[in-house]
């Protein structure tokens, strides 16, 4: 099984807005982005989170895809499109200090996410109803898949760099998971 995993384009985000479950739109030029995004158009499957700025990329691609909740980026409950830095200290800096475990009221912390996210893959490679199959999601859910993968701690998620419209190319082959590639 060859398992593909794409972040949506880049997002119009000016004002440095914290933003994981809340809509926001793609840049304004988005469709230059898209042009520039290289990817096939044959997969046996396609699941895309629900949020329109990967819907985008599946519908400009014209692919036949579902959608599931469990590929949305992660929940920042009260902090969603606000100002970093109009976040209150006391709220952001045990976050910063301890992002895994601490989550903003209303959201979700890493150990949750990870918990949906994982529960998705699992199901997906225990059904292993296709060969080929495209996952566009958020860079947040990629992170964890490779995470999960490669194994190391969360504590080091954000030293993968997962870059706007790129994959990431898994395989997996009788029980055993390959990184392929990242950031084509």
């Amino acid at each position: 099984m060859e398992i593909h995993l794409i972040r949506h384009t880049a997002v119009e985000n000016p004002e440095n807005l914290c933003y994981g479950f809340a809509e926001i739109p793609l840049k304004s030029d988005f469709e230059e982005d898209l042009k520039a995004v290289d990817l096939d158009r044959d997969f046996d499957l396609v699941v895309s989170s629900p949020s329109q700025r990967c819907a985008m990329l599946a519908e400009y691609f014209k692919l036949d895809y579902t959608t599931d909740e469990r590929l949305r980026e992660m929940n920042f409950g009260d902090w969603e499109l606000k100002k970093w830095t109009a976040i209150p200290e006391k709220e952001i800096s045990p976050w910063y200090d301890d992002f895994v475990n601490i989550k903003a009221t209303g959201g979700e912390n890493l150990i949750e996410m990870k918990a949906r996210v994982m529960d998705f893959w699992k199901e997906l490679t225990a059904a292993e109803k296709a060969d080929k199959i495209l996952i566009i999601t958020h860079a947040g859910v990629i992170r964890l898949v490779v995470q999960s993968i490669l194994e190391f701690p969360l504590e080091n998620l954000f030293k993968i760099q997962i870059s706007y419209g790129k994959k990431v190319i898994i395989h997996f082959n009788e029980g055993y998971f390959s990184l392929d590639q990242l950031n084509v």
